[in-house]
């Protein structure tokens, strides 16, 4: 079983800064609690390819992950894949971004989980949960957003 979950917000910051802070994965502990540590394989700028290495903590339990970027599309366009081997995954996910015409950004995340395993007995629960800590997901990501770019 898989399924998918998003969420859609509004950043007040230009689409260029904000898909610049999002293509760095190192920002994700800013709004995801659930990162305890992560770090860009090779250090260098995101490309396709770039490997994003995680610890993580969900239902207090630690995992690692690892994200390998498949699709940047400057500014518009972030895909990812989850290449690690983990009973729930993300199988596949993205932000999806458009300027407005007033300088802030619409941004779309989504994240099609799968389970695998056990993980198949468990994707349900996660993806349950993962829907309704969608829109406040959307919330934190937009106020670190906001928070890291200065404003223009």
């Amino acid at each position: 079983m898989s399924g998918q979950f998003e969420a859609t917000f509004v950043v007040a910051r230009p689409v260029d800064e904000v898909f610049e802070y999002l293509a760095d994965g190192r920002n994700d502990p800013q709004f995801s609690p659930r990162v305890l540590k992560i770090e860009r394989v090779p250090d260098t700028p995101t490309n396709v390819g770039t490997v994003f290495r995680s610890t993580v903590k969900d239902a207090g339990m630690r995992s690692a992950r690892e994200f390998r970027i498949t699709a940047l599309d400057a500014p518009v366009k972030i895909r990812w894949a989850e290449v690690s081997k983990n009973s729930v995954m993300a199988r596949e996910g993205g932000y999806d971004l458009e300027g407005l015409p007033d300088g802030r950004t619409q941004v779309r995340i989504f994240n099609v989980l799968e389970g695998h395993g056990v993980g198949k007995l468990l994707v349900g629960l996660a993806l349950s949960a993962a829907r309704k800590d969608a829109d406040d997901f959307g919330a934190r990501i937009k106020a670190a957003a906001e928070a890291a770019i200065a404003p223009s």
